[in-house]
């Protein structure tokens, strides 16, 4: 079985860590963009544009499925990934967990990329899973950025940022832009305040890999042998593990595990 997951950088990392946790023996090819990431800014046709070729790089090495591990790409460019690939190559997006989060009752903030927040996508799941719920928008400009590349100042100052545009109030926030997962409990400790219930986080890493192994008929297999190997793609290009993805637990774990290919 070969598991292919994409995104414009690193944020794929969460969700290929759970890939591997959940299937050892899986091989899992990663697609990411540092030519032309970050997609965040980018206008949805040029989005698109580079999320086809990110894809297309994946897809010539035989997947049996895709893992959108981004939701910038899922926002724009699910449409045109599915119309080009499936039902050859099936297709799993990520959406924000604005649905179970808001089934606590909330109050909750989503933190996405400014593509990301008050796109119609993102206000579509709110209307659908959220009436009755107070649910703030935070754009976090930089964050996913400062993700990518390691900057531990930027990181910080981006957190801060967000976190001071954040209500008080919330009880849950959903992680709208998979970088975040990164960083998730750097997030929590800037959010959390004293004396209040601790702050629930929603990810989509674990969620949407299981998706991906129901949508072609195979079950989680944690004790499966660990064997799966790993093949990186930067651009189209094959390479190793770069720097910046090893200062994240879920790099490191990837590369402790994983025979390069």
């Amino acid at each position: 079985m070969k598991i292919a997951l994409m995104d414009s950088g690193i944020g794929l990392l969460p969700a290929a860590a759970a890939a591997r946790r959940l299937r050892p023996d899986a091989d899992l090819v990663l697609s990411w963009d540092p030519d032309g990431m970050p997609w965040g800014p980018r206008t949805p046709e040029d989005i698109t544009e580079r999320a086809l070729a990110v894809a297309e790089a994946a897809a010539a090495h035989r997947p049996d499925v895709l893992i959108v591990a981004c939701n910038t790409a899922s926002v724009h460019s699910l449409p045109a990934l599915r119309a080009r690939f499936e039902p050859d190559l099936p297709i799993i997006g990520t959406v924000p967990a604005i649905k179970p989060a808001a089934a606590g009752g909330g109050p909750l903030a989503i933190w996405a990329t400014p593509a990301t927040t008050g796109s119609p996508y993102q206000r579509d799941l709110i209307e659908r899973f959220a009436m009755g719920v107070d649910a703030a928008e935070v754009p976090c400009p930089g964050l996913a950025d400062a993700v990518h590349h390691a900057d531990e100042p930027a990181i910080e100052a981006a957190i801060a940022a967000a976190a001071a545009r954040t209500p008080a109030d919330i009880t849950t926030l959903v992680l709208g832009c998979t970088n975040y997962e990164l960083v998730a409990e750097r997030i929590r400790a800037a959010v959390q305040q004293p004396g209040r219930a601790p702050l629930i986080l929603h990810g989509t890493a674990g969620a949407v890999v299981a998706q991906a192994l129901r949508r072609i008929g195979e079950p989680p297999a944690p004790e499966a042998p660990a064997e799966g190997s790993l093949t990186v793609l930067l651009s189209g290009r094959e390479a190793e593990l770069p720097e910046t993805a090893l200062t994240y637990t879920e790099g490191r774990f990837l590369s402790a595990v994983s025979p390069a290919r």
